[in-house]
């Protein structure tokens, strides 16, 4: 994988899977309860986020936060 940082891969990952599921930032962000702003900007890896906002979007995309092995 390229060589990104956390913010960046899980921005990264978020838009991958808002696109799958076919939602628009502004879709997304309604259905979490959120900013679309802050959408855009944690896709982007430019918003540091906390966990219950990554719980709130994770949700929305029928997700969730969990820890996973590095392969």
């Amino acid at each position: 994988m390229e060589n990104l940082d956390e913010r960046e891969r899980i921005g990264k990952r978020i838009a991958e899977l808002r696109r799958q599921k076919g939602l628009s930032q502004v879709k997304l962000a309604e259905l979490a309860g959120i900013d679309p702003g802050h959408i855009a900007r944690i896709e982007l890896g430019r918003y540091s986020t906390g966990i219950d906002i990554l719980a709130k979007i994770g949700h929305a995309l029928g997700c969730r936060v969990d820890f996973i092995e590095d392969k």
